[in-house]
Order: structure tokens, then sequence, then C-alpha cells
């Protein structure tokens, strides 16, 4: 499921995925929020730009999981 925050001014801001074409919102303007890497032991880690390193997490899906919800409460739902 894709979540799409649309502000008063219209701008609209989502965690990238491919369920709609977001062209057809307007220019998308793309940045990276977040990488999920492995360590050396085989741990994943969500490592949030400009934020916290959430982790360590046994599976890949925990660590997106994890990182979803980071960046939905603190940089979707937390913006004016």
């Amino acid at each position: 499921m894709m979540e799409l925050f649309i502000a008063p001014d219209g701008a609209v801001t989502a965690i990238y995925a491919e369920t709609i074409d977001l062209e057809t919102l307007g220019k998308p303007a793309i940045s990276r929020a977040s990488h999920v890497e492995p360590d050396e032991s085989g741990h994943w880690f969500a490592q949030i730009v400009n934020g916290p390193n959430l982790g360590p997490f046994a599976k890949r899906s925990e660590a997106l999981t994890a990182e979803i919800k980071w960046l939905t409460e603190n940089r979707l739902l937390g913006q004016p």
C-alpha cells in the first residue's frame, strides 16, 4: 500500500513505491531518505538520512517495516 500525504498547497509527499505512476500528479522530485543494509554478521539496519540508525533486525523485512514506520511518523506526518 502506498500512502499519499497532501499538503494544503497541493504538494504530495510519499514513500516511493511503484504502486502508481507519480508523474500523473506532476513532476516528481525523488530523494533518498534511508538505506537498508546488512552488517558483517547478517543483521539488518535501516539507516535514516539525517536521522537514527534503526536495528539490528534479524530479517530484512523487519528493517524495511521499521524504516517505513519511522519515515511515516517522523518525516511525513511530522511535516506542516
